[in-house]
């Protein structure tokens, strides 16, 4: 070979005139579709229809603004870009932004592949050109058609469970949110709400306390002038009448109210006057719903204190749940959740607080995109509330808030309340102490020591899961 010709990465030589205007034309329809993949519409600015090229440029840069717009709110306005987020209008044109985004983007590909008169390129590029553009299409389109798919399950999610239009305002700086438990069965009259948890939220920090109210709590006091109240007025005090049962009543004496869902509500006032905090909203887990939740996030991670029975609750137990730290899965700590075998109620409202905890601090949101529609479907099934779409925005941005910050915990449970016979001025002065030891503020004037607030002696086992029902810091005792 002559010194002066040099053989081509792709074959052919550097003095051939064919092969070197082979190497040029796929050179140029290599660059037409890198452009089109980069800036959607320069290929046509350069070389095809300059008026579509314009119109695209033009639609991709605004784009880029936009997608500006909101990094600068993600960082110097989260709740802004959380109400943009959650704001139904804005999904809903965000989708059919994404299909025809994923629609136009597919054909400026193909149109750049045109371009590049696939027709006069040798045949190994053109089967290069055409398997490259192949791709693209696929890749970008099949990216942008998800992200649609996510932004409508998304939309569905919030426009069915917070389909609420009544707004609440913060309580004294807070919102008061009771959070319940519920599980129902044939084996059930109605759905029993086992678990009540009050989380009383600083609407500017998002440091929370959480106020357990025991299933079994006895006369239980009503607001004045409400029905129960009527009903009852020295407290729920019917046989076998306890919090866990005014849900029941009220919804079977529906007739009575003219609430549209009587049992919450009646529910919900019991616990204003139990705790003497404002409540903002509730919301309502079906027990086996969370089970899928957990599942739909990969499990989490418990430290498991005491060993625990899956099954026993009128049914055989058919496993157990090992002392140590485990990541379980739905089953699993719906049982961890919900057992009262070898232990008490207060032991399971314990373990309660640390799953919560749990997944306050581990739920992160790449947890949550990756598996968005898991979520959505699995809360569909799984939650029920009055927080309306509105405050959204809020509560994410408190959830982020929160998980930076230390959980505290009241329980009213014994030896500091007596379930049977309880003393709600004591409960009211507990849970407002709590409250003002979250906010740092004196908490001298209610003149309860933390002896009288600490575990007895015989309790403090440091695997006791009681611990978590009084502490400053959840994470401590979990």
């Amino acid at each position: 070979m002559p010194s002066d010709v040099r053989p081509s990465v792709l074959g052919g030589s550097y003095a051939n005139p064919v092969d070197t205007s082979a190497r040029i034309q796929f050179r140029r329809a290599l660059t037409l579709t890198a452009m089109t993949l980069v800036m959607p519409g320069s290929a046509q600015l350069v070389n095809g229809n300059k008026r579509v090229g314009r119109f695209a440029v033009r639609v991709w840069l605004g784009l880029l603004l936009v997608a500006a717009i909101l990094g600068f709110l993600a960082l110097t306005s989260r709740t802004g870009l959380f109400s943009l987020l959650t704001d139904p209008r804005v999904l809903t044109l965000g989708r059919w932004v994404l299909i025809a985004g994923a629609v136009a983007w597919v054909a400026l590909l193909i149109d750049a592949w045109r371009l590049g008169r696939p027709l006069e390129l040798a045949r190994r590029h053109r089967l290069w050109m055409t398997g490259l553009n192949g791709m693209l299409c696929f890749v970008t389109a099949g990216t942008l058609f998800f992200a649609a798919h996510l932004v409508s399950v998304q939309s569905s999610f919030i426009g069915t469970v917070f389909a609420s239009e009544t707004v609440a305002k913060p309580s004294q700086g807070r919102y008061n949110v009771l959070l319940l438990g519920g599980d129902s069965g044939p084996d059930r009259s109605g759905l029993r709400p086992d678990s009540l948890t009050v989380a009383s939220i600083d609407k500017e920090t998002g440091r929370t306390v959480l106020i357990g109210l025991p299933r079994n709590l006895q006369d239980i006091p009503f607001p004045k002038g409400s029905v129960m109240h009527k009903q009852f007025p020295k407290g729920f005090d019917c046989e076998g009448c306890e919090l866990n049962g005014v849900n029941t009543w009220a919804n079977d004496h529906a007739a009575l109210f003219s609430e549209k869902d009587p049992g919450i509500d009646a529910t919900m006032g019991a616990v204003e006057e139990i705790t003497g905090l404002k409540l903002s909203y509730h919301a309502l887990v079906n027990m086996h719903g969370f089970s899928k939740l957990v599942d739909a996030v990969g499990g989490v991670t418990i430290d498991v204190k005491q060993r625990t029975a899956i099954g026993g609750i009128g049914s055989p137990i058919r496993g157990w749940i090992e002392a140590g730290t485990h990541k379980l899965d739905g089953d699993q700590v719906l049982w961890y959740s919900r057992s009262r075998v070898q232990n008490d109620d207060f032991s399971r409202m314990g373990r309660q607080k640390c799953v919560m905890n749990a997944m306050l601090h581990q739920l992160s949101p790449r947890k949550v995109l990756l598996n968005v529609q898991k979520i959505a479907t699995s809360s569909k099934a799984l939650l029920t509330t009055n927080i309306p779409q509105q405050d959204l925005d809020v509560f994410m941005d408190l959830a982020l808030k929160a998980k930076t910050q230390k959980v505290s915990t009241v329980s009213l449970v014994p030896p500091v309340i007596f379930t049977g016979n309880p003393d709600f001025d004591k409960v009211r002065r507990l849970v407002s102490k709590a409250v003002d030891e979250a906010e740092g503020k004196a908490v001298a004037k209610f003149g309860i020591t933390k002896a009288k607030l600490s575990m007895p002696k015989k309790d403090d086992d440091p695997k006791d899961p009681r611990k978590a029902n009084q502490t400053a810091d959840l994470s401590a005792s979990c």
